[in-house]
């Protein structure tokens, strides 16, 4: 009996296998709730402590935009990926791509390889580089994730060789950005706040390091003067299908990669908004107007 019973359990255990629904074989995407519900990181300058010699790097001399959020990027880096020479894919979040080591497991190991984890996290971050590099086949790489104001210092060190674009906006016209957002639920004091957390870095960035000052305004009036100038400090030609950026492949819009906007999404450089130079700005956004000329 006790055979028969092993066979009969046995028979309906393959039955309910085989009326089973196929099992899922990728990870299902997280609901829109753990999404919200997941930090992102702080809005501070990385403080890091730099004990090991930098490595080799695979890409010598990548180039990053040091710039807020709602100042333009995703335009430039349109423009300037639809360069043969150059690749300028969605926000790369550098920042964000860390390594765990183990303490007394892998962290000592590394220790005795003469390595820890910034090190570490600096030789990641230069094979993605590279990677992207390879997959496209151009040049030059242009990484224009706004969260770079935090760790241009970082950037710096990891790349001495590095070049740096910095884009401008117009004090106002960043937070009115933020402001017109279709998800925007912040007040202006709030989003004025936010703003101001890329500003100081940005500039204290624009001030330390060698690099070329681009303003948005400018961009979008003179395009073809922009990009030359941009062009000549990256040490390539300049060339005209980088103004019909509609016309090459800029990869999806994707949340949280870029602008997603109907602006960006038109494959047509439109004119930015302009604002009364005398008009009177809260002390924190009037400082950053007047130290970027615009008033």
């Amino acid at each position: 009996m006790g055979v028969v019973r092993t066979g009969i359990k046995r028979r309906i255990r393959l039955l309910n296998e085989a009326l089973r629904p196929p099992r899922q074989l990728s990870a299902p995407e997280p609901s829109p709730l753990l999404k919200a519900s997941r930090p992102r990181p702080p809005k501070r300058t990385h403080v890091v402590d730099y004990s090991i010699p930098i490595l080799p790097r695979q890409v010598d001399s990548p180039v990053f935009v040091i710039a807020s959020v709602r100042s333009g990027s995703t335009l430039l880096r349109m423009l300037l990926n639809s360069h043969s020479r150059i690749r300028a894919p969605h926000e790369l979040h550098l920042r964000t791509v860390e390594v765990h080591l183990t303490p007394d497991f892998s962290e000592q190991s590394m220790q005795e390889l003469g390595l820890d984890k910034v090190e570490l996290e600096h030789a990641l971050w230069d094979r993605i580089l590279r990677l992207e590099l390879e997959r496209s086949g151009k040049e030059i790489i242009v990484d224009k994730t706004p969260g770079n104001v935090f760790i241009w210092e970082r950037l710096h060190y990891a790349w001495p060789k590095a070049k740096f674009l910095f884009l401008l906006r117009h004090p106002e016209g960043v937070v009115s950005s933020l402001e017109n957002r279709r998800t925007n639920t912040s007040t202006r004091e709030a989003l004025e706040a936010n703003a101001l957390k890329y500003f100081k870095p940005l500039e204290q960035a624009r001030r330390t390091l060698d690099g070329l000052t681009l303003r948005y305004e400018e961009l979008t009036a003179e395009p073809e003067r922009v990009t030359r100038e941009v062009c000549e400090y990256l040490g390539v030609a300049w060339e005209p299908e980088m103004l019909e950026y509609s016309k090459h492949d800029q990869g999806r819009f994707v949340p949280n990669l870029g602008d997603r906007s109907d602006t960006i999404k038109s494959g047509r450089i439109q004119p930015a908004r302009t604002f009364d130079d005398t008009a009177a700005l809260p002390p924190g956004l009037a400082e950053y107007a007047k130290a970027w000329g615009y008033r």
